[in-house]
């Protein structure tokens, strides 16, 4: 993981390519597999969200789900950044989303502004992982079970947020 000037490491963005590593997928169905048979997942009580887009839809209510079913608390707010951004300006706003929540979700954001944003703020930055046609939604179908589709996105979700924010 690359450092910082003052020797935190720098978080890289979780899944924002258009395919998972085999290696990370793997890794995320065995604990969704562990969060579905209740193995004592490690709480995430009192840690937030920053949920970062115009509305909410059927998406971010699964990850708003999913968080708060850890014990997060979860906040939308509305994207003030954008192409015409100055690096000032996104450097500010990461290092204020960076103290305020423990992880963001970006749903739409460029890579290159989400990766600016992940190195200032110094949490995990998600791309549109709630989204249905996000590659972690595929992994529900290699879950066992007779959960709905739906209730295993959200266990993936919640490997996700575990994974990376344990």
């Amino acid at each position: 993981m690359p450092s910082r000037s003052d020797s935190r490491p720098v978080p890289t963005p979780a899944f924002p390519l258009a395919t998972l590593p085999r290696t990370e997928g793997g890794a995320l169905l065995s604990l969704a597999r562990s969060l579905a048979a209740g193995g004592g997942a490690p709480a995430l009580r009192g840690r937030n969200l920053a949920l970062v887009c115009e509305e909410d839809n059927a998406d971010t209510a699964l990850l708003r789900r999913a968080a708060t079913g850890l014990g997060m608390q979860v906040a939308r707010i509305r994207p003030a950044l954008g192409a015409g951004s100055s690096p000032r300006d996104i450097e500010e706003t990461a290092r204020v989303l960076g103290r305020l929540y423990a992880a963001v979700e970006w749903p739409g954001m460029p890579l290159a502004m989400l990766e600016q944003v992940a190195r200032g703020a110094g949490v995990p930055v998600y791309d549109g992982m709630s989204s249905a046609g996000h590659p972690l939604a595929q992994l529900a179908g290699q879950l066992p079970g007779e959960a709905s589709h739906e209730d295993k996105r959200c266990l993936l979700l919640q490997a996700v947020l575990v994974g990376t924010l344990s």
